[in-house]
This record gives C-alpha cells, sequence and structure tokens, in this order.
C-alpha cells in the first residue's frame, strides 16, 4: 500500500506541482472577484442613491456574464491549451478591476464588473480541467482539493476585504486590491508558462485528444445527451442558486436585521468560507467514512439547520458557529459535485467543466435576481432560511441519485 501511494506521488513533476499552486492563486482571485461587492451592497445602495435590488446588479450581472463565458472558455481551452487561457484571461481581469475603482455611475461600476467577470470565468473551471488532463486519476480528488482550498479562500478573502476596506476606505479601495491581486497573479502564471510550456503542452494533450477538436456544438451535445451529466448540470443548477446566490444576500441580512457594521458582518460571512477550509482539510477522511452519498446527504441537511438559524437569531452570536458549519456543509456537498463533473467527459474536460460552471454560475444569477426580489415581499431572513431548506432536499435527491448511478450511467 505505501509503495503503491509513493508510486503515485512521484507521477506529479515539481513543474505540475508549482503550476496547481499557481492555478490555485487564480481559483482565489476569481472566487474574491465574485465575493468582493457582496458586503458593499448596503453602502453602493447609499453611494449611488438606489435600491438594494438595483445595487445587487453588480453581483448580478457578473455571474450572468460569468456563467454565460463558459460557453466560449471551454473549447478554447481545449484547443489552445488550458494554462494559456487562464494566464491572459488573469491578466485581462486587472482591467476590469481598474476600471471599476474609477467608476462613476452605477451603470459604468455594472460595466467593469461585467469585464472583470468575462476573465475570470475561465479561470475555476479550466483550472480543474487542466488538472484533470495533468494529474492521474488516483490523486484527482486530492489536487482539485488543492484548487478547491484557493477558491475557498476566495470566498473568505472576498467577503472579508470588501467588507473591512468599504467601512475603512471606502468601497474603491477594494477594486484597488483586486487590480493589485489579478496583476500580480497573472505575471506569475504568465513566467511559469513560458518555463513550462513542453510540460504543459503535453499535459494538455491527454490520449483521445483527437475527439476534442470537435466544434462546440457537437461537443456540448455529446456531454448534454449523457443522462448522468444532465442530472450533474441541473444539480449545478440548483445549488447555485439556493447556495452561491443566496450567500450574496447573508452580510446584508446582518447589517439590516442585528445592526452590524459592514466589516463584522463581511467577516461572520467570511467564516463560510474558512468552514469549506476546514472541511478541505478533512474532507479525505469524511469521504472513506461517509461516501459521496453520505456526503451530499449530510452537507445538505447542515446547510439547511445553519440557514435557519442565520436567518432567524436575534442576536449575532449563534451567527458564528452557523457561518461557519454552513461552509463545511456545502463544501461536503460541492466538492462531490466537482468530482463527478471533472469525469463527465475525460475526452473534453474542458468542455465539460466549462458547462458545469455556466450551469452553476447561471443558477447563482438567477439565485441573486430571485433573492433580490423576494426581500421586499417576505424579508431577507425568510429568503436565507427558504435557500437553506431547498439546499437540503437536493441534497437529499443528489444521495438518491448517486445509489442509482451505475443504472443512469447504463441509460
Amino acid at each position: 500500500m505505501s509503495t503503491s501511494a509513493s508510486t503515485m506521488a512521484t507521477a506529479i513533476s515539481p513543474a505540475t506541482r508549482r503550476s496547481i499552486v499557481l492555478l490555485s492563486l487564480a481559483c482565489f482571485a476569481s472566487m474574491s472577484a465574485q465575493r468582493i461587492c457582496d458586503a458593499m451592497l448596503p453602502e453602493l445602495s447609499r453611494v449611488f442613491a438606489v435600491g438594494l435590488a438595483q445595487a445587487a446588479q453588480v453581483v448580478s450581472v457578473f455571474a450572468i456574464a460569468y456563467g454565460a463565458a463558459q460557453l466560449f472558455y471551454g473549447p478554447l481551452g481545449d484547443r489552445v491549451g488550458k494554462f494559456r487561457v487562464i494566464t491572459f484571461a488573469t491578466l485581462g481581469c486587472s482591467i476590469g478591476s481598474a476600471l471599476a475603482v474609477f467608476a462613476g455611475t452605477l451603470d459604468m461600476l455594472v460595466f467593469a464588473r461585467l469585464l472583470m467577470a468575462l476573465g475570470a470565468a475561465a479561470l475555476i473551471p479550466l483550472s480543474m480541467a487542466w488538472v484533470g488532463d495533468a494529474v492521474p486519476s488516483d490523486q484527482l480528488q486530492e489536487m482539485l482539493t488543492r484548487t478547491g482550498l484557493g477558491s475557498t479562500l476566495g470566498i473568505v478573502g472576498g467577503q472579508l476585504v470588501g467588507g473591512l476596506l468599504t467601512d475603512a476606505l471606502g468601497w474603491r479601495w477594494a477594486f484597488v486590491f483586486m487590480t493589485v491581486l489579478f496583476g500580480a497573479v497573472g505575471l506569475l502564471l504568465w513566467l511559469d508558462l513560458r518555463r513550462q510550456r513542453t510540460p504543459v503542452a503535453k499535459a494538455e494533450a491527454p490520449a483521445g485528444a483527437a475527439a476534442v477538436r470537435h466544434g462546440f456544438v457537437t461537443q456540448a451535445m455529446l456531454i448534454l445527451t449523457g443522462r448522468w451529466s444532465r442530472i450533474i448540470l441541473l444539480m449545478a443548477l440548483v445549488e447555485g442558486a439556493a447556495g452561491f446566490g443566496v450567500l450574496a444576500i447573508w452580510a446584508s441580512h446582518l447589517h439590516r436585521s442585528l445592526g452590524l457594521s459592514l466589516s463584522l458582518a463581511g467577516a461572520i460571512v467570511a467564516l463560510f468560507g474558512l468552514g469549506g477550509m476546514l472541511y478541505m482539510a478533512v474532507g479525505r477522511h469524511l469521504i472513506r467514512r461517509f461516501g459521496q452519498q453520505g456526503l451530499v446527504l449530510f452537507g445538505g441537511g447542515i446547510v439547511g439547520v445553519s440557514a435557519l438559524v442565520l436567518a432567524y437569531t436575534p442576536h449575532w452570536g449563534p451567527a458564528l458557529p452557523a457561518s461557519l458549519l454552513a461552509g463545511f456543509g456545502f463544501f461536503m456537498f460541492h466538492n462531490t459535485m466537482q468530482t463527478n463533473a471533472t469525469q463527465m467527459a475525460p475526452h473534453a474536460r474542458g468542455t465539460a467543466v466549462s458547462l458545469f460552471s455556466s450551469s452553476l454560475f447561471l443558477g447563482q444569477s438567477i439565485g441573486v435576481v430571485l433573492a433580490a426580489s423576494l426581500i421586499d415581499r417576505i424579508g431577507t431572513g425568510a429568503v436565507i432560511a427558504l435557500g437553506g431548506a431547498v439546499m437540503a432536499l437536493e441534497g437529499v435527491y443528489f444521495a438518491w441519485v448517486l445509489r442509482r448511478r451505475e443504472q443512469l450511467v447504463k441509460d
């Protein structure tokens, strides 16, 4: 057993491991960009003299553009190289961030967020796909956890930095931070691309690469005609709406209902990401203990209960463990989803994972829009509780589906 593990460990070169670390940084930057505006929504509403629902366009438009761009980046990464696309997309994000710094109107800020989304869309899905191509299958989940750690830290960084900088220096400084972050990570990726050009090219050409040369429509149809693939994409849509989408109003809810400062509200919600980090640390043990079915069942349930506590607590104290446990439970569910998504179509992994991410963030945009529209009718607390309930029900359904996976794959 130890000999086998040692053999597998030597199969990943130092150059590949270094590239995975840089991809994790890119994932951190992408997720930070997604969550940077969550805690500043009340301030944007005040500064631009608009309602909270209108200010939430900086989140919803980002999510819509992010999801739609997946349809472009997946095939592009399969054709010209995933690492190369990630590198230049990261550098492009710094331009959109710089425009946000100088936005004088909400419309200009929304436009800058649109540009950021068009670049950030490439980073997480193509990083997952690149790792899927470059890493042996028996080490795939561990390596995906490393890029997932970058994404999870991005949730913490985005929520926390967005709230702290908005309170201390003003919302523009949050985008100064993003400009520097994207520029620095993009430069490191570019240097690594030059150093590792030959090994990366080999990693980008797995067996059966000829099948990747189909057009996007043909490639997408090959994926969508599989019943199991359709289930994964539908699950991603619901997860994005009920999980990531509703998460966007958590900080605003704490600020409005409990009177917390934006920085404190953002810090509490950032515990969601810390909970995800805790899962990453013990994930391998939980997988052995519960299996995929147990992870999605318990993960969805934990999110449901935690969201209920956070929605109706009269004091900010219980919101601390609730946010932490919600993140732990959510990533129990989400990491299982990611693992299944990378295996949908190994011959066109970039396209497959991009379709998965597109469904996820299309769901997020739907969730943000629905949450914003329901706030005035039922209140922020009820919206958060509803999102948690949907996640719990999805966990029950996905666990049932996983039990029937072999039959569904054959169908």
